[in-house]
């Protein structure tokens, strides 16, 4: 008799976003005349920049001749992408890596679920809360989690609230854990953590023979220059941290898929005799068994978002959707709403209106202005009260939905 993994069956009713795209069918259905405006899910807008599409093209060509053909490549990555990530987005900011450190993937999202099988079940995992959804259900899918009690939280994983008084920046948990998930700027509050910040997470980690599964998919919104990109600008990060990056936000590539992930050597996890274990071949294990490796043509288009035409490319796309964040922001608070984030995140952060839930807003939004966002609560029971728009939308739609949220809801 096949058995089911029962700790599928702990999962929350539906996620997030497929239950949001449910209740936009029965309104749509409902109202069929009617343009409904997304500032929804995280899903870019703006078409792929022409310095990677074309790179891109060639590297079809590349795949139609026989002498530049490609089957399968090294499943950490190929070698120029490697290299143009290290010397662009880790040499240029004083972090030294090897080209052994790095794991080209398909997604930051696959990453940040997967990484979770190099760890033994016993580890006690804190999160933040609002937190993104795949942290905690990846979790729950390999029986680390434990129940769900009637606050929606699991009663073995700890939480870490993160408050509006102290800027959306969490505190240490107040007992020892084995695993914490930091996201910097973060999904969904667009919070950012400077380095006196970051670094106490670090000397935390380092106490405790911690790691830091660090979420740095969005560090290519960043504005403020005193903000640090990577965690491993904080000294002793490599000892501690994983860090996860995409191309998905920054690039485009949702829809085209590439990512990577650092593991840096220095990493160590412990058996139960305590003996230090590296996590960097671990984790080349996993990859080489469970993944082929990135497509040879999303790698070719990742590279070139490192050449002077795709740098100024893919910036201004980044500015595009930073002059949305920054509307969003402004406009709000003008209507009198409380707003986070938006500054040095594609994400704002709002304030339900007194005595209204944010599933509530969901419904009285899309009713109302014909706008969707995301409800706070679907990111952790902290976020309850919360609202979360994302600055991922043509800027003509997002001028159109605060000028309807203008008009009241």
């Amino acid at each position: 008799m096949a058995r089911v993994n029962e700790n599928f069956l702990k999962l929350k009713a539906g996620y997030l976003f497929p239950e949001i795209g449910r209740r936009l069918c029965f309104f749509q259905a409902e109202n069929p005349g009617k343009k409904v405006i997304s500032l929804g899910i995280g899903d870019v807008t703006e078409p792929l920049p022409p310095a990677i599409t074309e790179a891109m093209k060639r590297a079809v060509d590349d795949l139609s001749a026989e002498a530049t053909f490609h089957g399968y490549g090294p499943e950490r990555g190929y070698d120029f992408l490697i290299e143009a990530v290290i010397e662009n987005d880790f040499n240029r900011r004083g972090v030294k890596l090897e080209p052994d450190e790095v794991f080209i993937s398909d997604g930051a999202k696959c990453d940040t679920g997967n990484i979770q099988e190099l760890f033994g079940l016993d580890n006690v995992v804190a999160v933040t809360d609002p937190v993104y959804p795949v942290y905690i259900d990846t979790n729950i899918m390999a029986g680390r989690a434990g129940k769900a009690g009637k606050n929606g939280r699991y009663d073995k994983i700890i939480y870490l609230p993160w408050k509006a008084e102290n800027g959306f920046v969490p505190e240490l948990p107040k007992k020892p854990v084995d695993i914490i998930y930091l996201c910097f700027p973060n999904n969904p509050t667009g919070a950012v953590a400077n380095k006196g910040q970051l670094k106490r997470w670090v000397d935390y980690a380092l106490t405790n023979s911690s790691v830091i599964l660090f979420d740095a998919a969005y560090e290519a919104f960043i504005t403020d220059p005193d903000i640090p990109h990577s965690i491993y600008e904080i000294a002793g990060a490599n000892e501690v941290a994983i860090e996860f990056r995409s191309f998905s936000k920054s690039a485009g590539f949702t829809g085209v898929r590439c990512a990577y992930t650092v593991v840096p050597k220095q990493l160590k996890a412990y058996t139960k005799d305590d003996k230090g274990v590296e996590i960097n071949p671990l984790w080349q294990r996993r990859h080489s068994t469970k993944f082929n490796g990135a497509s040879y043509i999303s790698q070719a288009g990742a590279v070139a978002v490192y050449s002077p035409e795709g740098r100024e490319q893919t910036r201004k796309v980044i500015d595009i959707y930073m002059s949305n964040a920054r509307l969003i922001r402004e406009s709000l608070s003008k209507l009198g709403y409380k707003v986070y984030g938006g500054v040095n995140a594609p994400y704002i952060w709002v304030k339900t209106p007194e005595g209204i839930n944010s599933w509530e807003f969901f419904d009285l939004l899309l009713a109302k202005a014909n706008v969707v966002g995301t409800p706070g609560s679907g990111f952790g029971p902290a976020g309850e009260g919360y609202f979360r728009l994302s600055a991922f939308a043509r800027p003509a739609d997002v001028k159109e939905a605060m000028e309807r949220m203008a008009h009241g809801i």
